[in-house]
């Protein structure tokens, strides 16, 4: 029997959450990976980002039967644990039920890695979601974006710049295995997306 969980204003299996930061100015971006995946995934399951809430910009969809809020949260990339964590705490979706894809500066430009949980990994973004839901126990999906082999690059420029016409194509390939690792894991289970997709 499939479990829900239920709250004032609807029921939801799956919380997946993009990261990235709101803006033109930021779009296409290598710190915008995770906005580029779940672009992919409301597309491919139907779904509109058309509502605004818990500082975030929400779809409704469905993928392998079950129902899914996927969010983009607005609060720039250091603060994305605002509104994850309203979210969790007022759908009541727990943190093990959470998907989160990101941008990953240590992988190479286009390579997938899938996680059950683990540290924040130096990311911003996730450490403020693991501050938010106060444990490391959810999914993660990271996208590499390109590691900085000459670390006297700096850190900010590079996640903030734009990826070459040759990696934006290696790029659009990894968004596709991001949205095909998230529908392996609620098909499957996390443990066979690994298998898949954590190349």
């Amino acid at each position: 029997m499939k479990m829900l969980f239920k709250s004032k204003s609807g029921t939801f299996d799956f919380l997946i959450a993009g990261l990235g930061n709101p803006g033109m100015e930021y779009e296409k971006t290598r710190h915008n990976a995770g906005f580029s995946a779940v672009d992919i995934i409301a597309e491919n399951c139907g779904a509109a980002f058309s509502k605004h809430k818990f500082e975030a910009v929400l779809a409704d969809g469905e993928i392998a039967s079950k129902r899914v809020l996927i969010c983009k949260p607005q609060t720039y990339m250091n603060n994305s644990g605002n509104a994850v964590g309203k979210i969790s705490s007022f759908y009541k979706i727990p943190a093990d039920r959470i998907i989160v894809i990101s941008d990953d500066i240590d992988l190479k430009v286009g390579t997938v890695r899938i996680r059950r949980k683990g540290s924040a990994g130096g990311h911003n973004g996730l450490k403020d979601i693991i501050a938010a839901l106060g444990t490391e126990d959810f999914m993660r999906i990271k996208i590499g974006v390109g590691d900085r082999s000459d670390r006297d690059i700096d850190l900010k420029n590079h996640v903030l710049g734009r990826f070459s016409k040759e990696d934006a194509a290696i790029m659009e390939k990894s968004f596709k295995t991001a949205a095909a690792a998230v529908e392996e894991i609620l098909n499957h289970g996390i443990e066979s997306a690994m298998n898949l997709y954590s190349k």
